[in-house]
């Protein structure tokens, strides 16, 4: 089964998907915020009940959780934890957690070897860096 990544944001919520083998970590797409909390749970709770009936299915979702880089909480920290919890009581599939610090600088860095105009890079970031963490967990899941 595969897992889905999410990169939740103010401005963008990224999502990246794992493949059946759940090896490998790619980006799927970025999608705009939402003017209400309760309305991003339910496009995104929506998008996981879409690609649980595709074919290869879904079985998790894991959440970046952003810490600051002495890993003590960042200010988003709470209110990711809240929207994962919301998510978990939306959908019928495990919700889990990821450390995602430095999971933006990383995808920053490599949409910069690829796309030279930073505002084609922009609009990629939230899918890479959710493809980022999401890749870690998918790492730690193996050893």
């Amino acid at each position: 089964m595969r897992i889905l990544g999410v990169d939740f944001g103010e401005r963008r919520i990224g999502l990246a998907i794992s493949d059946v083998s759940g090896t490998l970590a790619v980006p799927l797409k970025a999608v705009k915020s939402f003017s209400s909390f309760e309305e991003a749970i339910e496009a995104v709770g929506a998008e996981i009940e879409f690609l649980m009936l595709e074919e290869d299915g879904l079985g998790a979702v894991v959440v970046g959780l952003p810490f600051g880089l002495d890993g003590k909480i960042h200010r988003q920290t709470d209110r990711v934890k809240t929207f994962g919890k919301a998510l978990s009581q939306r959908v019928s599939i495990p919700v889990e957690f990821q450390d995602e610090r430095l999971s933006s600088r990383e995808a920053e860095r490599v949409l910069a070897l690829r796309e030279k105009d930073w505002r084609k890079r922009k609009k990629k970031l939230d899918a890479v860096a959710a493809a980022v963490f999401l890749q870690e967990y998918l790492n730690r899941q193996e050893g």
